[in-house]
C-alpha cells in the first residue's frame, strides 16, 4: 500500500499503484538516460474513478522532476465529434509559442499539411489528404520531440478522443522505436467503439509492455485512506463500511471523505449507516439533487458549463446561461466550494482553456444527462451561435448544430455545409460526413437538397464507396444538379462504383449520362471518362468496336483542351494494351502534353479526370520502350503527392509506377524499393483495392527478375496474389506474372494453365502487347519439351505481335524466345540477333539476360562476363549466378 501523507485526499488515487508508478519511474528513467534511447509506451485502463488520471498527474510530477517537457491532452465525452481536439491540446502549447516562421522551420515540408489541422495554419485551396495529415502530424511530433528531449506526452481519457486523434496516436505508436519520446495513456475499457477502438487496439499493442487494468481498492487500502483523511480513530467497522459503499473506487471514496469531513460525521460504528445517503448525493441522482439545492442560477451555470465542455470561462458561461456577470462569478463559487467546478491544473493550462472545469468527468456526465432534453438541444444552438459570433468559424460550431432538432432551418444547413467545407480542407471527411448527414436531417430547401447529397457523396468518395454511390445516384435523380456539377457527380460517382469493384455499371453510369447530352465538351468528357473505365476493364468480353471508335474520335483530336488531351491518351493506351505500332502509341502521347509537360487542369493534383488518366499515360511511354518519360512522369507524381501530403492511395500508385519504370529499365533494386513502399502504402488504404494488385504484383516481378524466387512465393502467399484477380486491367499482368511465379516454383502444370488463361483474356480482349502480357513467350518455354510443335507456333506469334509492335524491346524478347526452342547455329543466329535488337532497348535486365543466353550458346567467355556485368547493374542475383555458371563450365 502507497502511504501518501497528510494531503490524501487529493492523492487518494494513488494508494495501491506501488507497481504502476514503478513503471512509470523505470519508463521516464530510460527515456531520459540518453537522447538516443528509444521511445515507450504505457497504457492504463480503468473504469471511472480508479485513478487514471491521478497516476498521469504522479506521471507529470516524476517526469518534471527529472527535467522532462511534458505536454498532455484530455478527451472529453461531448467533444468526440471535434476533429484533431486532442492532438491540438497536445501541441498547439509549444507551437504557439514559436513565431510563425519558426514554426514553419521546425515543420519543414509538413507545416502546410499539419499546420491547418492544428490550427496553426490556414488551410490550402484543395481537399486535405486525411493519411497525408495524420503522417504529417507524426513528422510535426518527431520534429518537436528532437527539439524538445526529454518529452513526456500524457492523453487522459482517451477512449473521447477525437478519431483523428487517435489515427494520429497508432501511427505515432508504431514509430516509438527509433524516436525518443514516452507516451503514457489512460481510457476506460469499453467506451469506444468502431475505428476508434481498433486504433485503441493498436496503440495498446505498441505498448512498451502489456496494458496495465487498474483494480479497485482493498478493505485495508480503503482503511488506511479514511483514517488518513478523517482521523486515525476511524473504527474498523466504519472503515469497512466506507469500502462497502464505494466499491474500492478511489474517486468516490475521497468524495465520501469530504462529505464525512462537510457533515462533521463521526467516523464510528453508529454513523456508518448514514455513508450510503452521503455517497448517492456525491453521484448521479444525488449530485444532480445536490446542484438544484445551489438554486436555479447556479444550477443553469452548471449546466451551461456542461454544454460547453472546454474553454469554460465566467464570461462565456455568462452569455450562455444569459446572466449577468456579477451573478455568474456568485454562481461559480458557489459550483467550486461544492466540488462540482474547479480551476483547471495550471500545469495542464492552455490558450484557449478558459477558467473552470468539472472537477472530475463523472460530474461532467451527470450534469449534462440532467438537463432536460428540449432545453439542451436549445442551449447548444444558442452556444453554436455565440461560437460563431466570435468569429472562431462555422467547423468550431458544428459540434453544437450536430445536436440542434432539425427544424426546416435553410440558414443551418448553410453552416453545416461551410463546415464541412472548413473540416475537408484540414482531413477530417468523417467530420464532414456527419455535418453533411445531419444537413439532410434538417430537410434541405429543395433547390439544395442535391447539392448537399453531392457534397456528401464527394466527402466520403474512397473512404465508403458504397455509401458514396447512394448518395450520388439520389443526388442525380434529383433537380437542381446541372451542368458542369452533374457531369463531375457522373464522374465521381462512376469513380465511387469503380473503387466498389462495379467496373462494368461504372461505364453504364457514364455511358447514359453522355447520351442526354448534345454535342459539346461535357459530352466529350462523358465519352472520356466511358472509354477510360472500358479501357482499364479486364474481363473477358471486350466492348464491340471500342478500339474503333476510339481511334476514329482520336484522329479528329489535335489535343486542344484537356477533353480532347483525355482522348488522345485513351486511344495511345487501348493501341499500347492490344499491341499496335509502338511509334503511334509515342505520338499519341507527346500530342496529349503541351510542350512536353501535363496541361494545366489535367495535372497529378487536379479532380477533374482522376489519378487513373495519368497513370495510363505514363505505361503507355513505358512499355512503348520512351522509360525516360515514364520515369519522369512518375517521379513527378511522387514530388507531387509528397509535397501535397497525400500519403494514401495517390502515393501508393505513384510508387507501384515508378517501380514499374524502374522495373523496365533493370534498376532492379530500386524497383523493389519503391514497390516495398506502395505496398505499404497500400496496406493501410485496404487490401483488394486495384492499386494494392498493382503493389504486389509489381513487387512479385521484380523479386522474379533478380532471382530472389522463395521471396516471391512468400510476397505473393502473404499477400494474397492469386486468383480471383481484380475487375481492372492491372500492371504488369496478374496472370502472365502469376504463371511465371508457378512455373518458377516448379508447379509447371498449374504455371502453364494460368498462363493459358492468360492467353484466354487476351483472345477475348482482340489482342495483347507481348511485352505487356508476355505469356505467350512463358508459355512458350515451358511448353518445349511436352509439346514442341506448340511451343514453335506459340513463339512465332511472338515474333509477329513483336513486330507489330514494333519496339527493340519486344522485338528482343521474342527473338530470345525463339532461340531457346533451338539449338546449334540456329541457336546462336537468334541469340545474338536478340542481342543487337535489347543493346539498343532501354531494359538492361532483359539485355543482360540475353547476353548471357548468347554467351552460353556461342560459348563465349567476353559475353559472359559482359552479362554478367549487366546482370550485377541491375541487381538481377539469379542472372549474375546464371553467368557464373557458364564461366565456371566453359573456363573448366
Amino acid at each position: 500500500m502507497t502511504e501518501v501523507g497528510p494531503t490524501a485526499a487529493a492523492s487518494g488515487s494513488l494508494w495501491e499503484r506501488d507497481h504502476e508508478v514503478a513503471a512509470v519511474t523505470r519508463a521516464v528513467d530510460t527515456l531520459c538516460a540518453d537522447r538516443s534511447s528509444s521511445g515507450g509506451l504505457l497504457m492504463f485502463r480503468g473504469e471511472a474513478g480508479l485513478g487514471k488520471t491521478a497516476l498521469l498527474a504522479e506521471t507529470r510530477r516524476i517526469a518534471e522532476e527529472r527535467g522532462c517537457t511534458v505536454w498532455s491532452a484530455r478527451g472529453g465525452e461531448t467533444l468526440r465529434s471535434v476533429p484533431f481536439n486532442v492532438v491540438r491540446q497536445l501541441l498547439q502549447p509549444a507551437l504557439v509559442s514559436l513565431l510563425p516562421e519558426e514554426a514553419r522551420e521546425y515543420l519543414g515540408d509538413w507545416y502546410d499539411i499539419a499546420g491547418p489541422a492544428l490550427g496553426i495554419a490556414d488551410p490550402g485551396g484543395r481537399q486535405a489528404d486525411p493519411q497525408g495529415v495524420c503522417d504529417g502530424l507524426v513528422a510535426a511530433v518527431r520534429r518537436l520531440a528532437r527539439r524538445e528531449w526529454p518529452l513526456v506526452l500524457l492523453i487522459d481519457d482517451a477512449h473521447w478522443a477525437d478519431q483523428e486523434t487517435l489515427q494520429w496516436l497508432a501511427a505515432f505508436a508504431e514509430r516509438l522505436h527509433d524516436l525518443s519520446v514516452l507516451v503514457v495513456v489512460a481510457r476506460r475499457p469499453g467506451e469506444a467503439g468502431g475505428e476508434s477502438a481498433r486504433h485503441l487496439d493498436a496503440v495498446a499493442a505498441a505498448g512498451s509492455r502489456p496494458e496495465t487494468t487498474l483494480s479497485a481498492l482493498t478493505p485495508d487500502a480503503t482503511a488506511g485512506l479514511t483514517r488518513t483523511t478523517v482521523g486515525q480513530h476511524a473504527d474498523a467497522p466504519f472503515c469497512r463500511e466506507v469500502w462497502a459503499v464505494t466499491g474500492g473506487n478511489p474517486y468516490e471514496t475521497v468524495e465520501l471523505l469530504a462529505k464525512v469531513q462537510d457533515s462533521e460525521l463521526e467516523p464510528t460504528e453508529p454513523s456508518a449507516g448514514e455513508l450510503r445517503a452521503l455517497n448517492r448525493s456525491a453521484r448521479g441522482g444525488g449530485l444532480v439533487a445536490r446542484l438544484e439545492g445551489l438554486g436555479i442560477d447556479a444550477t443553469r451555470f452548471a449546466w451551461a458549463a456542461a454544454i460547453l465542455g472546454t474553454g469554460i470561462s465566467v464570461d462565456l458561461v455568462a452569455q450562455l446561461a444569459t446572466m449577468g456577470h456579477d451573478d455568474a462569478v456568485r454562481c461559480a463559487e458557489l459550483l467550486r466550494s461544492a466540488r462540482i467546478l474547479t480551476a483547471p491544473d495550471p500545469a495542464n493550462t492552455r490558450p484557449g482553456g478558459g477558467d473552470l472545469e468539472f472537477v472530475h468527468p463523472l460530474i461532467a456526465t451527470a450534469v449534462y444527462n440532467s438537463i432536460p432534453d428540449a432545453l439542451r438541444t436549445a442551449m447548444h444552438g444558442i452556444a453554436a451561435q455565440i461560437v460563431t459570433d466570435s468569429g472562431l468559424g462555422a467547423a468550431a460550431a458544428s459540434r453544437h448544430l450536430l445536436q440542434v432538432h432539425p427544424d426546416d432551418d435553410a440558414e443551418l444547413v448553410d453552416q453545416l455545409r461551410e463546415a464541412a467545407r472548413e473540416h475537408l480542407a484540414v482531413g477530417a471527411p468523417e467530420a464532414a460526413r456527419r455535418c453533411l448527414e445531419r444537413a439532410l436531417e434538417e430537410p434541405p430547401r429543395p433547390e439544395v437538397h442535391a447539392r448537399v447529397l453531392y457534397e456528401l457523396g464527394c466527402a466520403g468518395l474512397l473512404t465508403a464507396p458504397a455509401t458514396t454511390i447512394g448518395h450520388l445516384g439520389a443526388a442525380l435523380a434529383m433537380p437542381g444538379l446541372d451542368g458542369p456539377a452533374r457531369v463531375d457527380a457522373v464522374f465521381r460517382l462512376s469513380q465511387a462504383l469503380l473503387h466498389n469493384d462495379q467496373l462494368e455499371q461504372a461505364v453504364r453510369t457514364v455511358e447514359a449520362e453522355a447520351a442526354r447530352h448534345e454535342e459539346g465538351p461535357a459530352r466529350m468528357r462523358l465519352r472520356a471518362v466511358q472509354y477510360m473505365w472500358e479501357g482499364i476493364y479486364a474481363g473477358e468480353a471486350a466492348t464491340p468496336g471500342r478500339s474503333q471508335r476510339l481511334a476514329e474520335l482520336a484522329r479528329t483530336c489535335t489535343g486542344r483542351d484537356n477533353s480532347e488531351r483525355a482522348l488522345l491518351i485513351l486511344r495511345a493506351f487501348d493501341a499500347m494494351t492490344h499491341g499496335e505500332s509502338a511509334e503511334e502509341v509515342v505520338e499519341l502521347c507527346d500530342r496529349a502534353l503541351v510542350n512536353g509537360r501535363l496541361a494545366p487542369g489535367l495535372g497529378w493534383t487536379d479532380t477533374q479526370w482522376g489519378v487513373e488518366l495519368l497513370m495510363m499515360l505514363g505505361s503507355s511511354y513505358a512499355y512503348a520502350d520512351r522509360l525516360d518519360r515514364a520515369e519522369n512522369l512518375f517521379a513527378e507524381a511522387l514530388r507531387t503527392y509528397t509535397t501535397a501530403g497525400w500519403s494514401g492511395g495517390h502515393l501508393a500508385l505513384a510508387n507501384a509506377f515508378l517501380g514499374l519504370a524502374f522495373r523496365r529499365q533493370g534498376r532492379l533494386k530500386d524497383a523493389e524499393t519503391v514497390l516495398r513502399e506502395s505496398l505499404r502504402l497500400a496496406e493501410r488504404v485496404g487490401r483488394g483495392l486495384p492499386l494494392y494488385w498493382s503493389a504486389t504484383c509489381g513487387l512479385v516481378d521484380t523479386l522474379l527478375a533478380r532471382g530472389h524466387v522463395e521471396e516471391a512465393w512468400t510476397t505473393a502467399e502473404t499477400y494474397g496474389f492469386a486468383p480471383p484477380y481484380p475487375s481492372t486491367i492491372v500492371l504488369p499482368d496478374t496472370r502472365s506474372v502469376r504463371g511465371r511465379l508457378l512455373l518458377a516454383v516448379g508447379r509447371t502444370e498449374d504455371g502453364v494453365n494460368e498462363l493459358e488463361a492468360a492467353e484466354k483474356a487476351a483472345a477475348a480482349r482482340g489482342g495483347h502487347n507481348p511485352v505487356l502480357a508476355p505469356w505467350t513467350v512463358d508459355l512458350a518455354l515451358a511448353l518445349a519439351t511436352e509439346d514442341p510443335a506448340r511451343a514453335g507456333r506459340l513463339a512465332a506469334d511472338a515474333r509477329r505481335q513483336a513486330e507489330r509492335f514494333g519496339t527493340d524491346t519486344a522485338i528482343g524478347e521474342a527473338l530470345r524466345c525463339a532461340a531457346a526452342l533451338e539449338t546449334g547455329q540456329r541457336k546462336v543466329r537468334l541469340a545474338a540477333q536478340a542481342v543487337t535488337y535489347l543493346e539498343a532497348s532501354p531494359c538492361q535486365y532483359e539485355h543482360a539476360a540475353a547476353r548471357i543466353e548468347y554467351g552460353l550458346a556461342a560459348r563465349s567467355t567476353s559475353e559472359l562476363n559482359r552479362g554478367l556485368t549487366l546482370a550485377r547493374s541491375c541487381g538481377a542475383d539469379g542472372l549474375a549466378m546464371q553467368a557464373r555458371q557458364g564461366l565456371a563450365e566453359l573456363e573448366g
